[in-house]
């Protein structure tokens, strides 16, 4: 009997996974195809799956209608700087407070918890504020800055937990061997944080790629401009989508954190033992 109901426990989970999994591909699956049906089954009234008469003149029209590469270049830059910044700056700090636990480290984790409580409307104009005093309003070094306030925090908590992971003997055990404080750090503590800081630089990575509101405020010239906020000159005046080249062109824009994710993902989830074992 109760191998039965693990059975059927069992095929219930399956069961809700997939339909999780259903889902999250839902979106993504009806963009790709949106992104290549033409224009007269885009408009028809009983929507298909698989187009047609596929078509890559939505691609075209969008690269014709909107510099797509430049902005893709300027998102890059963005996100790829974010990220190695947040990472440069919160691994130390996230060492520290983990190891050094008390009231300073408690109140600085509880900050940043709370931090990530404020919306972007209420953060937009202190930092439209600072950034023109700076003389970095419509610049993407100011922009990479505010991203890297931005993701700071959760990024800090991340690694915070990574380094409490990893136990604190392995370290007493390197300094018995004769390893000082920086040979230890290199040869045992850094392996084993690897997966959380890809991770945490996947994160600042993404959230920098994707974001829209900061870039909307603080960019002006079109050729600083982000790529989700050229995506939104696919939209006219009057709130009418020209569907097909959006379609393609948002298409386009989330391949760059799909195949990052593909390429270090097993950086991610393996080698979490990686420097444990002394040789």
């Amino acid at each position: 009997m109760s191998m039965r109901t693990g059975r059927a426990t069992r095929a219930g989970q399956y069961l809700a996974l997939t339909g999780y999994l259903v889902f999250l591909a839902f979106p993504f699956l009806w963009l790709i195809s949106t992104a290549f049906k033409p224009a007269r089954e885009l408009g028809s009234l009983h929507p298909t799956w698989i187009p047609r008469h596929p078509t890559l003149d939505n691609f075209r029209q969008a690269f014709d209608e909107q510099p797509l590469l430049q902005a893709a270049g300027n998102s890059l830059l963005a996100a790829v700087s974010a990220g190695v910044i947040c990472v440069l700056i919160a691994t130390p700090m996230a060492y520290v407070m983990a190891r050094h636990r008390g009231k300073l480290s408690a109140a600085a984790t509880g900050w940043v918890v709370v931090s990530q409580a404020f919306p972007f409307v209420l953060l937009i104009i202190p930092l439209f504020l600072i950034l023109k005093n700076l003389h970095l309003i419509n610049s993407l070094a100011g922009l990479i800055m505010v991203y890297v306030v931005w993701s700071l925090p959760f990024a800090l908590w991340m690694l915070v937990g990574y380094v409490r992971a990893v136990p604190a003997e392995l370290e007493e055990a390197a300094s018995v061997d004769g390893a000082g404080r920086l040979r230890t750090l290199v040869s045992v503590t850094a392996p084993l944080l690897t997966p959380g800081i890809v991770a945490t630089a996947l994160f600042a990575f993404i959230t920098a790629w994707n974001e829209f509101f900061f870039a909307l405020v603080l960019l002006k010239t079109p050729e600083k401009q982000t790529l989700p906020v050229v995506l939104t000159h696919f939209i006219g005046a009057e709130g009418a989508a020209d569907l097909g080249p959006l379609a393609a062109a948002a298409f386009l824009a989330t391949l760059p954190s799909l195949l990052l994710f593909a390429l270090i993902q097993r950086r991610i989830t393996g080698g979490m033992l990686a420097g444990a074992v002394k040789s």
